[in-house]
């Protein structure tokens, strides 16, 4: 089992793989592009430890909710760490962050079979990096 701290480093993590395939002379777009969402992957899974150590009943009202939970897709994690919600609330006040959201929302684990640009990868590296309005600062409130 990983833990929530475990799913913390590996996030964090990852944004530093993700930023190092971006770097000038390395210039792997497509490793960082996949990197970086599975950064977020690992984010929100590390908020639904949250949710559950909150309400462990959650795991009980929905007899798939750990199937739920073993997936690649953002907006499926982001229902099982009941976040949905919140990230739309936030999103509606804040414009940079409902753009660096749109941008990450269309991530996907299949990806890593896919060639990205440079543009794609740094694009979707800031989107989810960005201090002030990125994804990730958002998750990390929440994790």
């Amino acid at each position: 089992m990983i833990t929530r701290a475990e799913w913390q480093k590996l996030a964090e993590d990852r944004i530093l793989d993700a930023g190092a395939h971006l770097v000038d002379g390395v210039e792997r777009w497509s490793a960082a592009y996949y990197l970086i969402g599975y950064a977020v992957e690992c984010g929100l899974k590390a908020c639904v430890l949250v949710r559950v150590g909150a309400t462990p009943e959650v795991i009980f009202k929905n007899k798939r909710f750990s199937e739920d939970v073993w997936t690649h897709d953002i907006e499926r994690l982001l229902v099982a760490a009941d976040l949905k919600d919140q990230r739309g609330n936030d999103a509606r006040a804040n414009l940079l962050l409902d753009k660096n959201w749109q941008t990450v929302k269309d991530w996907k684990e299949a990806s890593r079979y896919q060639q990205k640009t440079q543009s794609e990868a740094q694009l979707l590296f800031n989107a989810v990096t960005d201090s002030t309005d990125g994804v990730m600062p958002w998750i990390r409130a929440h994790w």
